[in-house]
Formats: C-alpha cells, structure tokens, sequence
C-alpha cells in the first residue's frame, strides 16, 4: 500500500492514539498459549486463532526521524508489549500500514544497555570492571519484589 504525503502533525495524532493504557491484540507469532501450545507453534502450521486484546501501557513515545516512507521513533511501554504489533497499528491508523525494519531494546526492567558488556569484551575486560557490571542477587531480589 502506497504511503502518502503524510504530515508530522498527522504522524503524531496516530502515535497519541496509542498513547496511555489500551488493548493490544498480541500477534500469533507469540509465546502465549492456546490450550497449552504457543501461538507460534500454532502459526507455522498456517493456523490463526482468535486473541483477545491485552491491555498493555505507553508511558512516553518520541518520533526521532521522519523521511516517508520511514519513521524512526523511540517507545517506552509495559511488558507484555508487542513493539512489532504497535507498528502495525500506527501504520492502519495512518492508513498506509506498518511494519519494523529494525528493533533495538534498549532497556528491560532495571536491564540496560549502560551495564551491558559485549561478549567480544568478556575476555579482555578486568574481572574488577566485570563484576561492577553486573546485576547483584540484591537487585534481582529487589526486581522480583522480594
């Protein structure tokens, strides 16, 4: 479907529709289960389910590059959030459609890129430095509400 001539003013009404708490309908390449199974077990098959929507929450989204048909942005959101399926639903809103190119998490819970080491740097880098890095059985407690 073409995109049209889209104005950021328009581009940003759709992305504030999807603003806050809403339902989001998970997609059938999902790890929820349906009698037991995964969805996506159940979507290599060829199969497609009906899912209810779940609520999922849009504390803040920022839109960082807009060069039709392309927009870049930026989501902060619950768990349980499908990023891949909050495309899709911007891209309807818009009437054109919607889908990622490329997805970067840049943080999970208390996890972020800021004490994250690459695995080229595991051998290299000082024990010291390793161990500051990583997540203390006290924060994990702390993260699962201990």
């Amino acid at each position: 479907m073409p995109v049209p001539a889209l104005s950021a003013a328009e581009i940003h009404r759709a992305f504030d529709a999807f603003t806050g708490e809403f339902g989001q309908i998970p997609p059938m390449v999902s790890a929820i289960k349906k009698d037991g199974v995964p969805l996506y077990k159940l979507a290599r098959k060829g199969e497609v389910i009906e899912r209810e929507p779940r609520q999922v929450r849009v504390t803040g989204y920022q839109v960082t590059r807009i060069e039709l048909p392309e927009i870049d942005f930026i989501v902060n959101c619950s768990k349980g959030f499908y990023v891949r399926t909050y495309a899709h639903d911007i891209g309807g809103k818009l009437g054109c459609g919607g889908h990622l190119s490329a997805l970067r998490r840049t943080r999970s819970g208390k996890f972020t890129l800021e004490r994250a080491v690459a695995v080229a740097d595991l051998k290299t880098t000082p024990r010291e430095t390793l161990l500051k890095a990583m997540v203390s059985l006290a924060e994990i407690s702390l993260m699962r509400g201990a």
